[in-house]
């Protein structure tokens, strides 16, 4: 028996390509929602051809499309858009994330779709808004994920003094792409009450500039912004990696003055240093941070990352291992709560993480990540199209 979740019956048409877009109605299609993803016949989504890591397969599109169906139409034929408007007819909700102005073009403007499907949902996902009242002058530009990160001012934060860094996910997309969610679950709701749809802009700038939080407000009114600290906090200290003496990095944080007397008697078994004047508050501490950091290091010099952990768990210290990815697969804390499902793959059968917050798999839908058009013929047939209908959409490159 199919599952019954909380958006079990809503339809998502999707024209989505790469990262913002595709995580966005992931989440959708996790809740129970039947997401139709369409893709340029004979290549699709681009993402596809990123990497061939997961035994073949792309690892930005196996983590973002399972549970979908693929849905090949080359939109700018006539025939193949009037597929699209009909699967319109019975749609919730439409996202896109095309190039700046391509979906307006193709009749898919929620201005132009409201009249016919008042109660459409329309989300567009953009780099930087596309709101005709007020475009404002980077409406048109491409957009991508590191590009986003540099324009938001998270680059000018991250990195060491020496050299920014990019993040090592898709930060701006994850963003975009979580808020292009939680609009349109709000937007269903509203449904409820009011019978209409609407439309939902997202820009990955203002997404990603919504995440920027505190460093914006630390650097208010002209003040110098955080320094780039590496892996380090850039406005707490100690709070980062420091090594120990069997060559690893064990990472730590205090977060008040008590945890900082607890550090200093209990793990670097130096009281004293709690009452040394450089110390003596966080701004101080910040201040002097090469000065402590020294102290630091030479106590740790003399253990090994797990004496080092060990001791920062007895006094009650935040700390976490350093993990590399291959750790990560095999935490013991993801391990111990079930966290890792199996999906179906064209390649086989590969793991996935349970959507946080989901108890069990019964609590999310886990399908497979699909071909590229493997579900083509059967929307069409669902749609009234007969065999001899389907292979000439087929042969005329359309579908």
């Amino acid at each position: 028996m199919e599952k019954k979740l909380p958006l079990s019956g809503i339809t998502v048409i999707s024209l989505e390509h790469a990262i913002a877009a595709p995580f966005c109605t992931r989440q959708l299609a996790d809740m129970g929602a039947r997401v139709i993803k369409v893709e340029r016949p004979g290549q699709g989504d681009f993402a596809r051809a990123y990497d061939e890591r997961v035994h073949g397969l792309a690892s930005h599109f196996v983590w973002t499309n399972r549970s979908k169906e693929s849905l090949t139409l080359d939109v700018k034929q006539q025939g193949a858009r009037d597929v699209l408007f009909k699967l319109l007819e019975q749609a919730d909700v439409l996202v896109q994330n095309l190039a700046p102005g391509a979906a307006a073009r193709l009749g898919l403007s929620y201005e132009a779709l409201a009249p016919r499907h008042p109660r459409l949902i329309v989300c567009d996902i953009s780099g930087y808004g596309d709101n005709a009242a007020a475009p404002g002058p980077y409406r048109d530009k491409k957009a991508y994920d590191l590009l986003i990160q540099s324009e938001s001012g998270f680059l000018s934060v991250t990195g060491t003094q020496d050299e920014p860094s990019k993040a090592g996910c898709s930060i701006a997309d994850i963003a975009a792409g979580m808020y292009g969610y939680s609009n349109i679950l709000t937007a269903l709701m509203e449904r409820q009450q009011t019978g209409r749809g609407k439309r939902i802009d997202i820009s990955m700038l203002e997404s990603m500039t919504e995440w920027m939080s505190y460093p914006l407000y630390y650097a208010f009114d002209g003040a110098p912004p955080p320094r780039r600290s590496g892996a380090a906090h850039a406005t707490i200290y100690p709070y980062g990696p420091f090594p120990t003496g069997d060559g690893r990095n064990v990472m730590l944080g205090l977060q008040n003055e008590r945890e900082w007397a607890v550090f200093c008697a209990k793990v670097l078994r130096q009281p004293e240093l709690a009452e040394d004047a450089r110390f003596s508050s966080n701004s101080r501490r910040v201040e002097n941070r090469s000065a402590l950091r020294d102290r630091i290091v030479s106590a740790f010099s003399g253990l090994s990352a797990a004496e080092a952990l060990s001791r920062l768990d007895e006094a009650g210290i935040a700390n976490a291992q350093m993990n590399e990815m291959a750790d990560v697969w095999n935490h013991p804390q993801l391990s111990a709560r079930s966290r890792w499902v199996d999906i179906g793959t064209s390649a086989g059968p590969v793991p996935a993480l349970l959507p946080p917050g989901i108890a069990d798999p019964e609590g999310a839908r886990m399908d497979p990540v699909p071909a590229l058009g493997q579900h083509t013929d059967a929307i069409l047939a669902e749609l009234g199209y007969s065999g001899d209908a389907i292979s000439s959409l087929k042969a005329s490159g359309a579908a």
